[in-house]
């Protein structure tokens, strides 16, 4: 099976996640970065769900799993250990016609959820087609290291200037000598003043460093 890759905006939408264990946390973490209004379905929480529930982050359903429990959802989580509900899980969310992931069951799943490494509003996502999450996992070990804080940096100060780079038409230009200037070295070396000043003397412009 191919996976049409896609970054989704759930922000303010209904995501329903069904367990509450740790890893039922896991994908409600990743649901909370996001911005999503998470409902979670079970009749009891692991200690850091019950404070997410205190703090109003997650709506609880102290429920075992019942298809009402699907209105109005965006994505629905499967993360029970019981077969048997997953399955129900998988079978009600196709007959409403709702994007469903099953852990650790690919073939129950509409989307898979790839191991991700993330610097401010860079997003790096790596996916095996649910054939081997230690794979994943390794690589983005790897990306983690290579990938550092300075990216986000870099990406911010692209982000402010995109308009003008638009509008001057050389936005490829302008990044390819930024990057031969040096940018992520002065970066990593945190030297702002260099930073300004070759952002300067390439674009023209002020850089605004986040």
């Amino acid at each position: 099976m191919k996976y049409y890759p896609v970054f989704w905006d759930i922000q303010d939408k209904r995501c329903v996640v069904v367990g509450g264990g740790d890893v039922s946390l896991r994908k409600v973490k990743r649901l909370l970065d996001c911005g999503a209004k998470i409902s979670v379905v079970s009749p009891k929480l692991v200690p850091e769900l019950i404070s997410l529930k205190a703090e109003n982050a997650i709506e609880h359903i102290a429920a075992d799993y019942d298809v009402r429990y699907m209105e109005e959802a965006a994505l629905i989580i499967g993360a029970t250990d019981d077969e048997k509900t997953n399955a129900d899980i998988c079978a009600d969310a196709r007959s409403l016609g709702i994007p469903v992931n099953i852990v650790d069951d690919p073939q129950k799943c509409d989307f898979i959820l790839p191991s991700i490494v993330e610097r401010g509003d860079l997003t790096i996502a790596i996916g095996t087609g649910g054939k081997s999450p230690a794979l994943a996992r390794s690589l983005r070990e790897k990306l983690e290291d290579k990938y550092g804080i300075e990216y986000e940096i870099l990406l911010n100060i692209l982000g402010n200037l995109r308009a003008k780079m638009k509008e001057s038409g050389r936005g490829k230009a302008w990044f390819e000598s930024l990057l031969n200037a040096g940018i992520l070295d002065l970066i990593r070396e945190k030297k702002w003043p260099e930073v300004k000043k070759t952002v300067k003397e390439i674009t023209g412009e002020e850089a605004t460093i986040d």
